[in-house]
């Protein structure tokens, strides 16, 4: 069985986004270097939508890469699936993808991907495990990986910490009202201008 990895790109504050959405600089990393993340940089969308390739420094594009190689299904809640439009069926990593969400997938939407959209948290995570077999499973930050890491059916935390500081906006832990313990870091990679870090949940 793979491991629950929830990720995102954060600011130095905790935020994934303003208020409006707006990931600002935030994603700037993806595009300031000279390596593609995938062979061939043919990478069509990044994690807000917009069509790009991706070129990052070495040291993120070996830690992006091995991260991503490592993905058999994504998680993510309702809200991202409409911004980025599912990223038109084509997930940044992973070949499948699970919705949280309590509406039915959009009528005639890329029928022939594999995207699956469950009522909730625990029947989301099973159903990603089902479709990554021994691959793991990324869990889009915010809300909804808030509510899947409250429900200690995470494992790891991993973020790329960007240094800006946004002080108001959409976090990444979501709600999240009590207190976690997480073990130090195993993973630190230093980037161009992110911090790429990665924490196994403290049991």
């Amino acid at each position: 069985m793979g491991t629950v990895i929830m990720h995102n790109v954060v600011s130095l504050d905790g935020f994934i986004a303003d208020e409006n959405d707006d990931v600002g600089p935030l994603h700037d990393w993806y595009f300031n270097g000279d390596t593609p993340i995938t062979e061939g940089g043919e990478q069509q969308y990044d994690h807000s939508g917009v069509g790009s390739r991706f070129k990052v420094s070495h040291a993120s594009a070996e830690y992006v890469r091995t991260m991503w190689d490592g993905i058999g299904a994504i998680v993510m809640g309702r809200h991202l699936f409409d911004l980025v439009n599912g990223w038109e069926g084509h997930p940044p990593a992973g070949d499948h993808v699970v919705v949280v969400s309590h509406r039915p997938r959009p009528a005639g939407w890329h029928p022939e991907a594999s995207y699956h959209f469950r009522h909730d948290v625990t029947a989301a995570i099973d159903k990603a495990k089902e479709l990554a077999g021994k691959r793991d499973i990324a869990v889009s930050a915010g809300n909804v990986g808030g509510q899947i890491f409250g429900a200690g059916l995470v494992d790891e935390v991993a973020m790329d910490v960007v240094p800006v500081v946004f002080g108001s906006g959409k976090r990444y832990f979501g709600g999240i009202d009590r207190q976690h313990l997480l073990e130090d870091p195993h993973v630190v990679v230093h980037g161009d201008r992110v911090l790429h870090l990665r924490f196994k949940i403290r049991r």
